[in-house]
């Protein structure tokens, strides 16, 4: 059983929902536009929550393959997506690796 802290247990509950949201709502506007570019400011808002994640997972091997969205470069939707993708993994790997089952209840393992 690994074991994490609670404050990076409250940013996964905290980020988790914004996160799947925002997946879900670039994944739709791919679909139908994948090359359309997006604005600066989405992308200040995208960056915002992906910090704040990759504040989650500073000590797990997977943020290795995460990257924030280039301000300079101006990402397509499809780009988004894919990112936001990896997040969702990420994320879903970080609660599977410190959630589970303790013999009663299904519970965060914290120090």
């Amino acid at each position: 059983m690994e074991i994490t802290d609670k404050d990076k247990v409250k940013t996964y509950e905290t980020t988790m929902p914004l996160l799947l949201a925002m997946f879900g709502e670039f994944k739709e506007l791919s679909k139908k536009t994948p090359t359309s570019a997006i604005s600066k400011q989405k992308i200040t808002i995208v960056n915002r929550l992906l910090n704040k994640i990759l504040e989650a997972l500073e000590n797990e091997d997977t943020k290795n393959y995460l990257d924030l969205l280039d301000e300079d470069d101006i990402p397509q939707l499809s780009d988004v997506a894919l990112i936001l993708s990896q997040y969702v993994a990420a994320m879903q790997a970080f609660k599977q690796k410190y959630h589970g089952w303790d013999g009663n209840n299904h519970r965060w393992f914290t120090k």
